[in-house]
């Protein structure tokens, strides 16, 4: 077969333009540290990319959810520990008017503090996080205490997805702390009559049901204590998959960046070396003699 010039041009031009991309594709990955820039350069890669992304995605969404979790949480425990103080109060003030020995106008003072302690455990009924009420189930949008004092709790979890298929409580119920139907304003209330009636042994009469109470706000902090300690086991494990899905998809995604500066250098040598061979194969036409 005749080998003409022209031939041998298109031959040096086709492999220059190949070696023009290979240049351009290993300048690529280092520009961009991915090994694909389009699916079509590799679509397995692609494919498995998509997985492995997916995988990152839903663990970062589900360590916001952790976060929020523990907004819950902490805050509900924080409401508790202020409302279990309030009980202090009034069971030292109670103690105090139980003694027979205050006047008629003490225990209207005593009365009086008593009554803006009740409206202060009322307001800690309604704590928030953001703009939903923690003890109010999954009514979130509705305060359990209304403003003419009325009480009603929804007894519904609010729950999280915090693993695969795994929704955990984040709240507790306005009864598991204040009671059925918030039974210690309905206790309060009574012990404000006693006050005003001056009935003092009547009054002594509500120190065990004051304890009740405490008792009942302690028991929820321990639950709160037992949900936090699983929170921090769970997010923890969330904490190492999120390493894992990472580096899998770094692994299928990212280049090894010194190997391929290493086949950048190599094919640049090529290239160089291809641009002079083919100079040189190219013959001169009859206008570089004429020049």
């Amino acid at each position: 077969m005749r080998v003409t010039n022209g031939m041998i041009s298109k031959n040096v031009m086709n492999n220059i333009n190949l070696s023009y991309g290979r240049l351009d594709k290993l300048f690529n990955q280092i520009q961009t540290q991915k090994k694909i820039s389009r699916p079509s350069d590799d679509p397995v890669v692609a494919m498995k990319g998509m997985f492995y992304r997916m995988n990152v995605l839903e663990v970062e969404q589900f360590k916001r959810n952790f976060s929020e979790a523990h907004n819950w949480v902490e805050t509900t425990d924080s409401a508790i520990g202020e409302a279990s103080k309030v009980l202090e109060r009034i069971r030292e003030l109670t103690v105090q008017a139980s003694n027979e020995t205050y006047d008629e106008g003490q225990l209207e003072a005593v009365k009086e503090e008593i009554a803006q302690l009740k409206s202060h455990i009322k307001s800690i009924a309604n704590s928030k996080v953001g703009d939903k009420y923690i003890f109010n189930g999954t009514d979130t949008l509705t305060p359990p205490v209304d403003s003419a004092g009325n009480v009603s709790f929804n007894s519904k979890n609010v729950e999280f997805e915090l693993a695969k298929g795994i929704f955990v409580p984040v709240n507790l119920n306005g009864d598991q702390v204040f009671g059925e139907n918030g039974d210690v304003f309905k206790m309060l209330d009574d012990l404000e009559t006693a006050l005003g009636n001056g009935d003092t042994q009547a009054i002594g009469g509500f120190l065990d049901k004051i304890d009740a109470s405490a008792n009942k706000m302690l028991s929820a902090r321990a639950e709160l204590g037992a949900r936090t300690n699983r929170l921090d086991f769970m997010e923890e494990r969330i904490d190492n998959q999120e390493i894992i899905a990472k580096r899998i998809m770094s692994d299928n995604e990212d280049i090894d960046f010194e190997k391929v500066v290493m086949e950048f250098k190599q094919q640049e040598a090529v290239h160089t070396a291809a641009m002079s061979v083919g100079a040189r194969i190219i013959q001169p036409t009859l206008m570089d003699f004429l020049r």
